[in-house]
């Protein structure tokens, strides 16, 4: 095996005789993103494969064991687009009668993670290859290069008011904060979610529509759930989960960049897998001051509907219904794929049990404030924000909720899901919650 990074993938004697037999390759896909680039062949046997990196230039090589060049396989090569980050282009080859090599040319420096994952879901067995970047990017860094123009204007008006001796005027890029009394007087029951706004709720608007006094940028961590590998639940008509939920987070994102006070972090900005812990270390790594992972998710009654939010739980699930969920979004790294081999020491040093009775409080703050606020205009599936033990909502120092939007399950939520308008609704009625949560609960001056 070659000292350069050879790695073979042991199989049982039984599972090589079967291998060995030929394999029928079922499909091929590659995941492109700045994260790293996934690619995927999708088999209906295990596949033993060896592989070594070269240099000059970068070029990863695979070998896979009992498998034959066939028109599936060739298909990987016109998969690869033009802006992958880290691949260039795979040139494909019977190197032995019954070995497959693929060369793997790179536009820069990778670290692969190879391994194979069993079957799960509507998947067979799936060869994984992970090409993660050897100097990965900062996404810390990244954040305060485009927010940069923000911070300036904020500071500029800060002190604009500090010499002037007086409140921020509306006016301000900082002006205060016009609280609103609608909390005291809407009704709290569902409503449908074709209704027109309600005067509370078109007052609310308003009110939201001025600024808050923050000293610093409030950096919103936003949370598309599945992606990549993993297409979350999928509706009656066809819609994928993971691509409604981006669509929101991106009109979400949109809308806090008009915001001075605020900037808008996505976990994933594409169609990319990202394992639940990773979200959260990526939040932690841009300093989140609050996490939302955005989900349209399904149920086992095609009749249930509404959106619903949830925040974590010590103590268990407060409904059946909401360990359903708890258990069915816990599972998204199985079926996105994860490598149970390799650990991520900083994602692993985490200490995601330690999550503190405060960070849990504020999380249930903010839920409350964004459920009232989709309440205005949508369904609602509960009146109450629900928990449990969702993986992603575990950071100890960070408010974190998890909002489904809808039953994607639901055929007409499913087509409300996909309706533009919907989405933008939807995306104000989160801003609006939590613009209401910071105005009552400002963050610290400074991250410690």
């Amino acid at each position: 095996m070659s000292s350069l990074g050879a790695l073979t993938l042991l199989l049982t004697e039984s599972e090589l005789v079967q291998a060995n037999k030929g394999a029928k390759l079922i499909g091929v896909r590659i995941w492109p993103s700045e994260d790293y680039t996934r690619i995927t062949l999708e088999s209906d046997q295990a596949l033993p494969i060896s592989h070594q990196l070269l240099t000059g230039p970068d070029r990863l090589v695979v070998d896979i064991d009992g498998l034959e060049l066939n028109p599936t396989l060739k298909d990987l090569v016109a998969k690869v687009k033009p802006n992958d980050p880290y691949v260039a282009q795979i040139r494909v080859g019977q190197f032995q009668p019954t070995v497959v090599r693929l060369v793997f040319d790179l536009k820069e420096s990778v670290k692969p993670q190879l391994f194979t994952l069993d079957p799960i879901a509507e998947y067979q067995y799936r060869l994984v290859f992970d090409l993660h970047p050897t100097n990965p990017p900062d996404p810390l860094m990244q954040l305060v290069k485009e927010s940069a123009k923000k911070e300036r204007l904020l500071a500029k008006a800060q002190a604009k008011s500090g010499k002037e001796g007086k409140a921020p005027t509306e006016d301000d890029p900082i002006a205060a904060f016009a609280k609103s009394t609608k909390g005291e007087q809407r009704a709290r029951g569902p409503k449908t979610a074709d209704a027109s706004p309600s005067k509370d709720a078109r007052s609310a608007q308003q009110a939201n529509s001025q600024r808050i006094p923050f000293k610093r940028l409030v950096t919103i961590a936003l949370d598309p759930g599945h992606g990549g590998e993993d297409p979350g639940a999928i509706g009656a008509r066809g819609s994928f989960e993971k691509n409604i939920v981006l669509s929101i987070a991106k009109r979400l994102k949109n809308k806090i960049d008009q915001e001075e006070s605020m900037r808008p972090f996505l976990t994933r900005d594409g169609d990319y897998f990202v394992p639940l812990q990773r979200r959260v270390f990526k939040a932690r790594q841009v300093e989140a001051d609050l996490f939302i992972s955005i989900h349209a998710d399904a149920f086992i009654q095609p009749h249930a509907k509404g959106a619903s939010v949830f925040a974590l739980s010590q103590q268990g699930a407060t409904s059946s219904a909401a360990r359903w969920m708890a258990n069915k979004e816990n599972s998204s790294d199985l079926i996105g794929g994860i490598n149970i081999k390799t650990k991520d020491k900083q994602v692993a040093n985490l200490l995601l049990d330690m999550s503190t009775t405060s960070q849990i409080n504020d999380s249930l703050k903010v839920g409350n404030s964004v459920l009232r606020n989709i309440g205005d205009f949508a369904a609602l599936h509960k009146n109450k924000v629900e928990q449990a033990g969702f993986a992603v909502l575990k950071a100890p120092d960070i408010p974190s909720i998890l909002i489904e939007t809808a039953f994607i399950s639901n055929p007409q939520e499913e087509k409300m899901l996909n309706d533009e308008g919907y989405q933008e609704r939807i995306a104000e009625a989160i801003l609006a919650g939590i613009k209401d949560y910071f105005s009552k609960n400002p963050p610290m001056a400074m991250r410690s």
